[in-house]
């Protein structure tokens, strides 16, 4: 029995960035969840469904992903659920390691790159 499709939490303030990735994961069957910050991020959280993937981007107002990242360990019910950055820095070292973070997608993200990198961290949509 199917619950439906896996669902994906993009969280990013760029309203054009955060269409374009929520329409090629909508597109390739997978359900999506927005946030523009790290605050709304975790409010959406406590709720349910859970995500079974969060794409991050850092760099954002209200709280950045790495405030977000250091609140979200703190909450058992989502600091397992696995997180991808979204980050124009090649590489976010041990910190975000740390931080539970598995993949880092370079900025500006190649559609198609992403859509790779999300099959490969959580599987197909259903």
């Amino acid at each position: 029995m199917s619950l439906g499709p896996k669902l994906v939490m993009v969280v990013e303030d760029d309203p054009d960035c955060l269409e374009a990735l929520s329409h090629v994961l909508v597109h390739h069957g997978y359900g999506v969840v927005a946030a523009v910050n790290g605050l709304e991020a975790l409010r959406v959280l406590r709720g349910d469904p859970k995500p079974a993937l969060i794409l991050l981007d850092l760099m954002m107002p209200v709280m950045d992903g790495w405030q977000f990242l250091d609140e979200r360990s703190r909450l058992p019910s989502v600091a397992r659920i696995p997180v991808a950055l979204l980050s124009g820095e090649r590489e976010q070292g041990q910190r975000a390691r740390d931080l539970g973070v598995l993949r880092s997608i370079q900025k500006p993200v190649e559609l198609q790159g992403l859509l790779a990198a999300v099959q490969q961290l959580i599987g197909p949509p259903n």
